[in-house]
């Protein structure tokens, strides 16, 4: 059973024409045409490969077979999700879809690395000019070659938020974004099984 004291953990799992299949914190899929609601959420509009929901007088985007996106809640009073919980893919791997400064960018959680770290692309995408950042160097299975550290102003993730986080950019026009430590380290982590949950400290 859902309560208002945390977010709702929404998936969009299937469209069809004028209606969007929810699942809500894990439970039944839901049908929903826009303008309908199950309980706090409220099914806004339908795209090709998305949908557009509210709770809380808030409105977040959901990709069609994305991880779980936490919406609405009540989250200490200040609108921000304080909690999320990711789901690791047949591989093991936790997988999510977010953004740096607003640009979309799908990381991968990876304990073992210090920072997020970013390609020169998705860096480009997101606005930072990594050449003003500090030169260093890392080890890659490519040899080393040379890295900029810069100052992320935004990183979000499935709705959860932060601020002023340390970045890493690589030299390399493709990749998966990684969500290091720099990130994780802010929050409480947990896992049990094949679900992380990842928590605001407060």
């Amino acid at each position: 059973m859902a309560f208002n004291v945390r977010a709702a953990e929404v998936a969009l799992v299937g469209i069809f024409p004028g209606k969007a299949v929810l699942t809500i914190d894990g439970g039944a899929p839901r049908i929903l045409a826009p303008g309908q609601s199950s309980g706090a959420i409220k099914l806004i509009s339908i795209e090709r490969d998305a949908a557009v929901i509210e709770s809380a007088g808030k409105r977040e985007r959901v990709l069609l077979g994305a991880q779980p996106f936490a919406v609405g809640g009540d989250n200490g009073g200040d609108g921000a999700v304080q909690s999320v919980t990711l789901v690791a893919d047949p591989r093991g791997h936790f997988v999510v879809t977010g953004s740096v400064n607003g640009a979309p960018i799908t990381f991968l959680v990876d304990t073992g690395a210090s920072s997020v770290a970013l390609t020169t692309q998705q860096a480009k995408t997101a606005g930072i000019n990594y050449m003003a950042g500090e030169h260093g160097y890392a080890n890659t299975a490519n040899g080393t070659v040379q890295t900029w550290r810069v100052m992320l102003d935004k990183v979000t993730i499935n709705g959860l938020t932060l601020q002023n986080v340390e970045g890493t950019i690589l030299p390399a026009e493709s990749g998966v974004a990684l969500l290091g430590m720099t990130f994780l380290n802010r929050l409480n982590m947990s896992r049990e099984g094949n679900t992380m949950i990842l928590k605001r400290r407060f």
